[in-house]
């Protein structure tokens, strides 16, 4: 097959013409904003990552984890550059997974890439549930683990829900979750830099470069969900001009949050006292100044923002399976409804993500979807490579955006993985899976062509 395919060839293969096409007259308007296609990708990065990620990173980096949000912001932007100009070159529901195509074209690395990234948003969908449920409990039910797996399914089922419902629906209550967790943290930010003690923040206290590079690989966890953007293509009127726009305006705000709420927390409390707080970090940092309404507010946030990032890992599901099952990567029954309105593709994602909150220890798999990730973004650049003359990319910020995004996997490897034994293991297996689904699927499906046509009056599975 061609490495590069041109619309003839994209009919051939069942995939969309790469040119956007205007919209017949008369035809609905598709209900997206850019606003509205940002605040997914807000709400998918500034999940748990916030909340969970200060102390991991503040035990390696001290009080200079801002600058490590910084540079992991810095390398999603370039991540983000080379999706939006993929974006704009070849809008698509399959998104990211689309773009992959175009350079490897539909065969065994785009369904090995196309089985992890699915995989994988069912692990990190599991994982903020079963951190709002634990938030939730603590709340109402006095820190009970039964309650705990109980409102984190709860929470999975309702958002499903809402993702039938359709995209207008999710679009609406993330833009609402996300003014709300913005709104806070914001808040949070301003309060406690103007009140924050300068001698905390001293450079003269920063670790050695290294330790800072090798938190980078930590904080960048934070950025994972801007991918999602990518999967709003079909519900943009002109996904060309407003995808790239809606990847950086995304980008841009969560990088803003990420170092404000930084500075705050280590202008506010030690090093030592976020590492040993934890997950808690932010509300114990707003105590000082807000008082005990403050450590409630920060909950709330939790809560919210937790909320919002399972909503946002759900929303590319059914689009992106059903492309999938269009060009014959997943089987065609990703292609299909449960009912009249519930795509197979949401609803199985739905089933693994509560499987995992009740049955996993998702602790200690917390890095996962991290390096996971990584690889997805490299090979998502490196297909790049091969389509940047139509896209308009430039060659050297691609070349940059794949040595920063394998080189902060390797630091991950270094530092995290040798590290967690169980997150070595798990990684393993999910690559494992990742190929013997490939392999499964495509043989079942190209028996089942073969035999259709010795037998045209059958249909093919």
């Amino acid at each position: 097959m061609s490495r590069r395919s041109g619309p003839d060839e994209g009919r051939a293969i069942g995939m969309s013409v790469p040119q956007p096409q205007p919209q017949p007259a008369g035809a609905p308007k598709k209900a997206m904003t850019v606003l509205q296609a940002s605040f997914i990708g807000v709400g998918a990065m500034v999940g748990a990552g916030i909340f969970a990620l200060l102390g991991a990173a503040g035990a390696v980096a001290g009080s200079a984890v801002w600058l490590s949000f910084l540079i992991a912001g810095m390398i999603a932007a370039l991540q983000g550059y080379s999706f939006a100009k993929l974006g704009s070159t070849y809008p698509s529901s399959g998104g990211m997974l689309a773009y992959l195509a175009k350079g490897f074209g539909e065969g065994h690395i785009t369904g090995i890439v196309s089985w992890l990234f699915y995989m994988t948003g069912a692990i990190v969908a599991a994982m903020v549930a079963t951190s709002f449920g634990g938030y939730a409990s603590a709340v109402v039910a006095d820190d009970d683990p039964v309650w705990a797996v109980v409102f984190a399914v709860l929470l999975v089922l309702v958002m499903t829900t809402l993702n039938i419902v359709g995209s207008s629906a999710v679009a609406r209550v993330q833009s609402l979750i996300v003014k709300i967790v913005l709104a806070i943290l914001t808040l949070f930010a301003i309060v406690t830099i103007v009140n924050f003690d300068p001698t905390l923040l001293d450079p003269a206290g920063y670790p050695g470069l290294r330790e800072i590079i090798s938190s980078v690989a930590l904080t960048f966890f934070a950025f994972l969900g801007f991918g999602v953007i990518t999967f709003t293509a079909k519900d943009l009127p002109n996904p060309a001009r407003q995808l790239p726009r809606a990847m950086y305006l995304a980008l841009g705000v969560a990088t803003a949050v990420y170092v404000g709420v930084s500075l705050g927390v280590f202008g506010t409390l030690t090093a030592e006292q976020v590492v040993e707080y934890g997950a808690t970090a932010l509300a114990e940092a707003a105590k000082p100044v807000l008082g005990e309404a403050g450590y409630v507010l920060m909950v709330i946030t939790a809560l919210f923002s937790t909320a919002g990032a399972v909503n946002a890992s759900l929303y590319p599901s059914a689009g992106m399976t059903r492309h999938l099952a269009e060009v014959g990567q997943f089987p065609t029954a990703f292609g299909r409804n449960v009912g009249k309105r519930a795509p197979v593709g949401l609803v199985v994602m739905a089933l693994i993500t509560i499987f995992m909150i009740i049955a996993l220890d998702l602790n200690s798999i917390a890095s996962l979807g991290s390096a996971v990730a990584l690889l997805i973004f490299s090979a998502v650049t490196v297909s790049h490579f091969r389509t940047y003359k139509e896209t308009g990319a430039s060659l050297i910020v691609l070349i940059i955006a794949l040595v920063a995004t394998l080189g902060t996997f390797v630091v991950f490897t270094m530092t995290t993985l040798v590290n967690e034994p169980k997150t070595a293991i798990a990684l393993l297996v999910i690559l494992t899976a990742a190929v013997l689904f490939d392999v499964l699927w495509k043989r079942a499906r190209d028996r089942g062509k073969a035999r259709y046509s010795r037998h045209p009056d059958t249909q093919p599975e």
